[in-house]
């Protein structure tokens, strides 16, 4: 039978059964799958199932499907605890990626992704939700960096065995599919059994709902998910089809954004908690237009594999400080609204990743580099909404507009 334990207690429980290294468990776990998936994908697809651009574009938009019916989660912690729910995810996640290569058709493939993508994006909506609910306000930035930085270094494991092991050992999809599938499923049932379930002071709303004050949050979600998926579908793409690059060539740069991600996410959590929300997303996507920019020059001038693999590295890099996003929604939303926020927002992230990947996947038959220049476009949208966050976002000061109403004198 499952123990509960009110977050106010588990701080008198042992260090490795706290909520937070639960969180870190967790953390650890899913990138073992996802990025087992996500580092021999492209190779597999074209070299096995003999995708082009078309056919990846697809597959990504299978993919982000069940992150557009994230809201679902709503309706499932209705008879599930999130954590429950969280763990579940994982060996959904884990399961689908192990028998990935046993279907190498454009069928099998899709099916299989989708199954995959159900796990991961309703894993990452309880995730979140558990971590705004589980990390006090004033540590949270710096937490989240650290989070950051383990979900890096289990990626990092993962890109350094594919790498060093693919050609000496002579590895195949099949076998490298099941492992890393097969890990992140075994940590999952352990943290199952290991671990009682938590209970935040606050209950979570179970119903869907949409609040006019948080519009700027949804705002910058949904144009963060436009932004994403230029990177997760042809960023890499590109490596693959235009410089021909092998899977330990990949997986090799893979490797390299790893390193940079574990020194650089918790400075990365330090800098939001020190600057504010606004000036580390202002950075970011300032940063962004001009790497887009500079990846339509890869294929403008054709530069060579050099320039787009540092673009390719600064690019990931960037990907570190959305967690101000996270923080950004912590101080502004009522703690109740939390779980059902996060469900809605992952909803609205991914409405234009149903349809974009598989548009931008037409349009890159005809030109790579208008792809990279819509991004940039984005990118600037972005930026634009960036600066609308105040300098201290919280409950009544959301954005720019607002007019917080003095608390009256005691």
């Amino acid at each position: 039978m499952a123990r509960f334990v009110p977050l106010a207690d588990a701080r008198h429980m042992p260090l490795w059964r706290r909520p937070i290294t639960l969180l870190f468990v967790m953390a650890f776990a899913m990138p073992i799958a996802f990025f087992t998936w996500y580092a021999l994908l492209n190779n597999f697809t074209k070299e096995v199932a003999g995708f082009d651009g078309a056919d990846i574009g697809l597959l990504h938009t299978i993919r982000e499907i069940p992150g557009f019916l994230a809201v679902g989660v709503i309706a499932v912690i209705m008879v599930m605890r999130e954590q429950v729910l969280g763990l579940v995810s994982l060996v959904l996640l884990g399961c689908a990626t192990a028998i990935t290569a046993w279907f190498p058709e454009l069928t099998g493939i899709l099916i299989l992704t989708f199954l995959s993508s159900v796990g991961f994006h309703y894993y990452e909506t309880v995730n979140q939700s558990l971590q705004l609910q589980w990390l006090p306000k004033d540590k949270a930035p710096q937490i989240l960096g650290w989070l950051l930085a383990a979900g890096s270094a289990a990626t990092f494991i993962v890109y350094f065995v594919i790498m060093i092991l693919w050609e000496p050992l002579g590895l195949t999809y099949n076998i490298v599919f099941m492992a890393g599938g097969g890990v992140t499923v075994a940590i999952a049932i352990f943290a199952m059994i290991a671990y009682p379930q938590f209970e935040a002071p606050h209950p979570q709303i179970k119903r869907m709902i949409l609040r006019k004050r948080y519009w700027l949050y949804y705002a910058l979600q949904f144009m963060s998910g436009a932004r994403r998926q230029i990177f997760m579908v042809f960023a890499g793409f590109m490596m693959v089809e235009k410089f021909g690059f092998q899977v330990h060539e990949v997986v090799g740069l893979y490797l390299i954004n790893l390193v940079i991600n574990m020194a650089v996410a918790p400075f990365l959590g330090h800098i939001v908690a020190r600057f504010g929300e606004r000036n580390a997303l202002v950075f970011e996507y300032a940063g962004l237009v001009c790497v887009f920019l500079a990846y339509g020059g890869v294929y403008f001038y054709d530069w060579g594999f050099q320039v787009a693999a540092f673009l390719y590295v600064i690019d990931h890099m960037f990907f570190g400080l959305a967690l101000a996003m996270k923080t950004y929604f912590q101080k502004i939303g009522d703690p109740g609204d939390i779980a059902p926020t996060a469900a809605v927002a992952f909803t609205i992230n991914h409405i234009a990743a149903v349809f974009l990947p598989v548009l931008l996947g037409l349009i890159w038959l005809v030109s790579p580099a208008a792809v990279f220049l819509m991004a940039a476009g984005m990118a600037s949208i972005s930026l634009i909404l960036a600066t609308m966050i105040p300098r201290h976002p919280e409950k009544g000061n959301e954005t720019i507009f607002a007019r917080v109403v003095p608390a009256p004198a005691e």
